[in-house]
Parts: C-alpha cells; structure tokens; sequence
C-alpha cells in the first residue's frame, strides 16, 4: 500500500484522491456485484432455473432503436422515427406549409 503525506498535500491534490477514492469504491462494488450474480446464475441454471425466475424480478428487454421516417432535406444525418416530440427542422418544415411526405425516407 502506498503511504501518502496527506499534510504536505494541496487541497487540489486532496480533493482528487476523494474522488479517486469514492470511484474506485464505486468500481469495487459494482465488480463484486457482478460477480456474485454471475456465480447466483450459475447456480440457478443448475438446478434449471434463470436468477430472474427464482427472486421474481422481471428482466428487462432492450428494444431496438426504432427506424427513422423522416429524414433533413439538407443534413441527412438529422432523422426522427416519428415518436416522441417533433424535432425543430420537421416543425419549421411543416409551419412553412409543406408536406410531411417530402422528409419521408
């Protein structure tokens, strides 16, 4: 273990080893916590279960981004899956009077 001269250090140099230190905790735990779920899984297929069955937690699904329907006239990078609010450049596409058909992919 390394020995640190905390008096001889700044309040800059002390402030980064806080969070140095509170990272490392964080990364410390979330890696035990994997693996004892990782060794709870493995146990639970075993005996012919998944860990989600046995504690009666749902997993959940990731869904797959949804597929654009509309795409910028001028910037193709700029699309929008027609969910959720509306994007500026669509609303100033459609006030302007035209037709959303025009922005269809």
């Amino acid at each position: 273990m390394a020995d640190f001269n905390l008096e001889a250090m700044s309040l800059k140099e002390l402030r980064q080893m806080q969070k140095d230190l509170a990272k490392a905790i964080s990364t410390y735990e979330d890696r035990h916590k994997a693996d004892a779920r990782a060794k709870l899984e493995v146990i639970a297929k075993e005996m012919g279960y998944s860990l989600a069955d046995l504690i009666g937690v749902e997993v959940k699904t990731t869904r797959a981004p949804a597929v654009a329907k509309y795409r910028h006239l001028e910037n193709a990078a700029l699309t929008w899956s027609g969910r959720g609010r509306k994007p500026q450049w669509f609303a100033d596409h459609i006030n302007s009077g035209k037709e959303p058909s025009d922005l269809s992919v």
